[in-house]
């Protein structure tokens, strides 16, 4: 059985998904990320307000990454090769 992923996991999949796709829907994320919009709205307001991401306001919102979101995702990334690697 797999385990359940880490908040660190899924804010890492979210920018993932984002960075990816260079401008998403909130619902589109939502669906790709595996999230039900209750999780999806404390993850979005958590990324904003780290300033990982920026969110368009209106009928159509759209999200967006930020020069901050891709360091973090490519550190990420980096760690997670690390841990691999050593089999961690």
């Amino acid at each position: 059985m797999d385990r359940k992923r880490s908040h660190n996991d899924i804010i890492a999949d979210i920018v993932t998904i984002i960075q990816e796709k260079g401008r998403v829907k909130p619902t589109h994320l939502m669906y790709k990320a595996n999230l039900s919009h209750g999780q999806m709205k404390l993850y979005i307001n958590e990324l904003l307000k780290n300033g990982l991401i920026l969110k368009s306001e209106g009928k159509n919102s759209i999200i967006e990454i930020t020069k901050k979101g891709r360091d973090f995702h490519l550190k990420y990334s980096q760690m997670k090769d690390f841990e691999k690697t050593f089999g961690l």
